[in-house]
């Protein structure tokens, strides 16, 4: 689709009295009131995509969110411009959602429209130049440079350029003063041409014609007359061995992928005479992105327990809208949430499963795809903008009824929803951070089930203590239990390797205890696989000085640079800055530069030199930015061409490989050493995750885990596998000194360039916050912990709010007013508040 924006007065309709509220991609506050003209009002439909004006030069592309018949009080509605669908993009359920996640999460509906709407479904605009129609050059009162009349000699042999070809055809960067020239000499007009960015992929196909097709003889005599024409003869018999016409005339309707018939190097002019002599003919015709799955899995077996579980799950689904199951690493939750989502895809209604991340989504993706085929839809950030539209559309269509998706996929445009399925649900990856909506993709997942009346269940191996505490103190939640792995397969065994002990005895190797090397040893003898695990990226977490102790810092933020020994940097995992690594040191001089800690990259690097004849791969956000790269390196794995595998917490997410027996936690207590009250939980989650990896088959896993603290109780938990005592425990101190789920938490964020300034603008939020007239303890403000990040510095308040909806409300909507009158001060008008609301 293509339109031309030009002046609003091509719309002369002033007396048309209807008005649409239109959702824009900006954060502001409310929807904008637009006029409906009297040729589009036929086409308008609530969720509908449209181009509208917003400022003196912005052309959007804005969703209908409402019609009415009362103009606007504060200013003047502008006409809406063109409508961009004949059927909605987006529905009314969708909408609704939106504004709940816009009030919950305090933010602006349009951030939720930016983050919900793929960027194929926005507009793309791009300033063009064209001749002004009444220009002469002879007859015009101003000269013209020489710069001026190439821009025009070239306008007088094309009708139209870009801002990028006036560029080219000067040789310079910066063209706009040129232009702005041209235009006050009225020899030149500016304007938009604006444009779908998604585009259907084309394919270009071969037949044979019709009648050549449908008569054998004409074929024969064909043969004849390409007697001798041996490439032309080729290309025949490759498209009948291909399509059999002869035995099923009516395949050549459908023709062949010109590509696939010339892929065994065929001559492309040869079939092009072909064309030419009316035996083949070109078609053009739209195809999916998707790829086309068959089912290929057999019925899938349950045992008795699996059985009995989703007898209960459906019991409780008759008094609860939401279920937890809890189900150990190996338990069988899989062909569970299977089974479910048959019997309700068989019902006529629509299935979202959410998973943490693309990680996890590579391995039970081809095992869904084995179960549900060409019904099932991937949607997730590696899709390109054209992929995640036709996921979106193929929802709208009714072609996938079952998505499978990371957080994202629930702005999908369901409208029937029978089900949610939440896996891993207490995985930390479902929190949405920046930008807005910080969103938490598990709760706002039961909220829209609540809009479609669907059911959610989630499910865990290690619960977040939220859901678990729903389940089981306030019921609102149904609670499942699957206490035994499926088949054959037994619990791993669990070792505690003292790093300390084996420093003391000298037999620590590379950061390696002795327990450590011995066991992945054992498992290499016997061609067994090992998984490591280590939540730190990168080669070294600092490079430090020996003689005066200096570290390398990021210019933009408060925090030490990464050394990454591949590329020979010093690299910011939060702004992505990086320099090249010191020969010296650059405070005294020195040449004593030493690496400190371990990430993945120098565990790799350690374990290739105690096993030299090991195949070893790595993976973490490094390796796997490229689209396919989680799935090259788990194909490589699962088919055995890699024998230690080391990561960070993306191994530990659901990864099912049959041949692992050993997992190596390199560094317990970085886990628990981290300054938030959910240390501990999260600790207990994610060494029980990566330990659920081993001993998957009917070979016995081993789990070692090196530490220097091997007394403390959070290793007695994950060993004897007891969270209950584990939750019962921390839930106690959550209660002592209120925190989650106990108390609703909001943390805001004041950040500015100036220290002074963001300090004061934290001081002023605070005393106002402290007034709110609702039950709450407010914290703060302090430094946080990263007190830079991007030149910007922050101060943190944290509010402990009481849970109840009316205290909730209240207390978001007064804390908006207050913000809004802060900045509103000179001296804070460039201050940011960025409220988070359940920070992780």
């Amino acid at each position: 689709m293509e339109s031309l924006i030009t002046h609003p007065d091509l719309f002369p309709d002033e007396g048309n009295n209807t008005f649409a509220d239109i959702i824009l991609p900006v954060p502001i506050p409310r929807m904008f009131t637009y006029r409906i003209p009297t040729a589009l009002v036929s086409q308008v439909q609530i969720g509908a995509r449209v181009i509208v004006q917003f400022g003196r030069k912005k052309v959007l592309t804005g969703i209908i969110g409402k019609v009415h018949s009362k103009p606007p009080k504060a200013y003047e509605a502008k006409p809406i411009l063109d409508i961009l669908d004949e059927q909605p993009t987006v529905n009314p359920l969708q909408i609704r959602f939106w504004v709940w996640m816009a009030e919950y999460y305090c933010c602006h509906i349009g951030e939720v429209m930016l983050a919900a709407l793929p960027s194929g479904l926005r507009l793309s605009s791009e300033s063009k130049v064209q001749l002004h129609p009444n220009f002469v050059a002879e007859e015009s009162p101003y000269p013209l440079d020489a710069r001026e009349e190439l821009i025009l000699e070239a306008l007088e042999n094309r009708a139209e350029l870009s801002y990028e070809d006036c560029e080219k055809i000067l040789g310079i960067k910066t063209i706009h003063p040129i232009l702005k020239s041209l235009v006050y000499k009225e020899a030149i007009l500016i304007f938009e041409r604006v444009q779908d960015k998604y585009t259907p992929k084309v394919e270009t196909r071969i037949r044979l014609k019709q009648e050549i097709a449908e008569d054998k003889q004409s074929l024969e005599q064909l043969f004849e007359q390409l007697s001798g024409k041996a490439k032309q003869e080729s290309i025949l018999l490759k498209y009948l061995r291909d399509i059999p016409v002869f035995n099923n005339p009516s395949l050549n309707e459908k023709g062949l992928d010109k590509a696939s018939l010339l892929e065994e190097g065929d001559s492309e002019s040869s079939l092009k005479t072909l064309i030419k002599n009316g035996v083949f003919e070109s078609f053009k015709q739209v195809v999916n992105r998707i790829d086309e799955t068959e089912v290929t899995a057999g019925e899938i077996i349950l045992s008795e327990r699996q059985e009995l579980a989703i007898s209960e799950i459906k019991s409780h689904f008759d008094t609860k809208s939401t279920v937890l199951l809890h189900g150990i690493t190996g338990s069988g939750k899989t062909e569970i949430y299977i089974q479910l989502i048959k019997e309700v895809l068989d019902s006529g209604s629509q299935v979202l499963m959410l998973l943490p991340e693309i990680a996890l989504t590579t391995q039970i993706v081809s095992r869904l795809k084995q179960v549900f085929g060409g019904q099932m839809g991937v949607y997730h950030s590696k899709y390109s903008d054209n992929e995640r539209v036709e996921v979106w559309n193929g929802v709208i269509s009714g072609r996938f009824p079952f998505v499978v998706g990371v957080r994202s996929s629930i702005f999908l445009p369901f409208d029937s929803l029978g089900m949610i399925i939440v896996d891993e649900e207490h995985e930390s990856s479902y929190k949405q951070f920046d930008p807005a909506p910080r969103f938490q993709a598990r709760d706002s997942a039961i909220m829209l089930a609540y809009f479609h009346q669907a059911k959610t269940l989630l499910g865990s191996a290690t619960p977040s203590f939220e859901s678990y505490f729903n389940a089981t103190e306030t019921q609102k939640y149904g609670l499942v239990e699957l206490s035994e792995r499926y088949g054959k397969s037994n619990l791993p065994k669990f070792h505690l390797a003292d790093l300390g002990a084996d420093k003391r005895k000298n037999l620590l190797k590379v950061d390696s205890t002795r327990m450590m090397r011995e066991k992945i040893q054992e498992a290499l003898s016997k061609q067994e696989q090992v998984l490591i695990f280590q939540n730190r990226r990168g080669y070294s977490p600092y490079i430090q000085c020996e003689d005066c102790g200096w570290t390398g810092q990021c210019i933009q933020c408060d925090v030490s640079l990464t050394y990454h020994q591949f590329a020979e940097e010093l690299r910011c995992h939060y702004c992505g800055y990086k320099e090249k690594v010191p020969t010296s040191c650059p405070a005294c001089g020195g040449s004593h530069l030493t690496t400190m800690g371990m990430g993945t990259e120098r565990i790799e690097e350690s374990l290739s030199l105690l096993f030299p004849e090991a195949r070893i791969g790595r993976m973490d956000l490094d390796t796997t930015r490229s689209k396919y790269g989680y799935q090259k390196l788990l194909d490589e794995f699962g088919s055995g061409h890699i024998d230690i595998l080391v990561g960070t917490q993306m191994i530990t997410k659901g990864l099912d490989f049959g041949n692992v027996t050993v997992v190596g936690v390199w560094d317990g207590d970085r886990i628990l050493n981290f300054p938030d009250f959910r240390s501990g939980e999260r600790a207990y989650q994610q060494i029980t995750q990566v330990a659920g990896r081993a001993g998957r088959r009917e070979a016995k896993g081993n789990v070692i885990i090196q530490t220097r603290k091997a007394d403390e109780a959070i290793y007695q938990q994950v060993i004897k596998g007891d969270y209950l005592e584990f939750y019962q425990h921390e839930i106690h101190e959550r209660k002592k000194f209120y925190y989650p789920p106990y108390v609703k938490l909001i943390k805001i964020t004041t950040r500015h360039s100036d220290f002074k300034t963001a300090e004061k603008a934290a001081m002023d939020l605070h005393r106002q916050m402290a007034g709110i007239a609702v039950k709450k303890i407010v914290l703060g403000p302090e430094k946080a912990l990263i007190g830079r990040i991007k030149n910007q510095y922050q101060f943190e308040s944290l509010i402990k709010l009481d849970r109840s909806g009316a205290s909730q409300t209240e207390f978001k909507t007064q804390i908006a007013q207050i913000q809004e009158q802060i900045t509103a001060k000179p001296e804070f008008r460039s201050v940011r508040f960025i409220v988070d609301v359940d920070p992780n």
